[in-house]
């Protein structure tokens, strides 16, 4: 059964919660590009996080929260899809983990200045206002504290490929909502939450990763992945925060 074939339903559009419930089932496990090509940009701007508090925000089935806190930190991992928390949970280590199930439309349950570091790893493209989420973010880092974002490459968004998922039993796109931001909407965000760059790269699918990772042949020669550090911007305390 292919996407072309009568019987396929056609995509079915819901909202980000509801999306991302029905995806949870198969999410780790569906072959997703953007998942091992991610991967590794995190932990490389994030840097030795023993010991350290960390916020996961909007932590999916916890793929990096729970690495994060076998590797020594003090790991907060929020999301609102109790299917994904689910998977999250079932997980081996899950049991190091604070979890807890939140809207991240809604200001974060938590006191100010209180994670030395925070990921945002695929969220930001759900998020109408991204500028909303970020000031939230920077309000619970510590002084010095940075933020790591990844996002889907707004080249496919705005080419009409948006975060989805196949459905394995009849071949449907399901597609959580998602915005089509531009580069220019995060770093405005980033600047009005009173973030400061530290870091930006673009990834894409080159020859040696479509070998890696056959799924992504589809995508050869396009972006795939926005990266962001993003600190706190305490230049009257601290000139030079997180190395930037």
């Amino acid at each position: 059964m292919t996407p072309t074939d009568p019987a396929v339903p056609p995509p079915l559009f819901l909202s980000t919660q509801e999306g991302y419930d029905r995806w949870s089932d198969v999410y780790d496990s569906d072959g997703n590009p953007l998942l091992p090509l991610e991967e590794p940009q995190v932990a490389g701007l994030l840097g030795d996080i023993a010991g350290l508090s960390i916020l996961d925000v909007g932590c999916g089935t916890g793929r990096h929260a729970v690495r994060l806190a076998a590797s020594g930190a003090r790991v907060t991992a929020v999301d609102f899809s109790p299917g994904m928390l689910a998977r999250a949970f079932a997980k081996q280590d899950a049991a190091d983990v604070r979890f807890l199930n939140h809207d991240l439309t809604q200001p974060l349950p938590l006191p100010d200045a209180s994670f030395d570091r925070a990921v945002c790893c695929l969220v930001l493209d759900h998020i109408e206002r991204p500028a909303r989420l970020l000031s939230d973010v920077r309000r619970v880092l510590r002084p010095g504290g940075f933020l790591v974002v990844s996002v889907m490459h707004p080249a496919l968004l705005l080419a009409g490929v948006q975060a989805r998922f196949t459905h394995p039993e009849n071949g449907q796109k399901v597609c959580p909502q998602s915005y089509p931001h531009q580069i220019s909407d995060y770093l405005m965000a980033a600047l009005a939450a009173g973030l400061r760059l530290c870091h930006i790269s673009e990834h894409a699918a080159t020859a040696d990763y479509v070998a890696q990772v056959p799924r992504a042949a589809r995508y050869a020669g396009w972006p795939l992945l926005l990266m962001l550090k993003l600190a706190r911007d305490d230049a009257s305390v601290l000139p030079n925060p997180a190395g930037c």
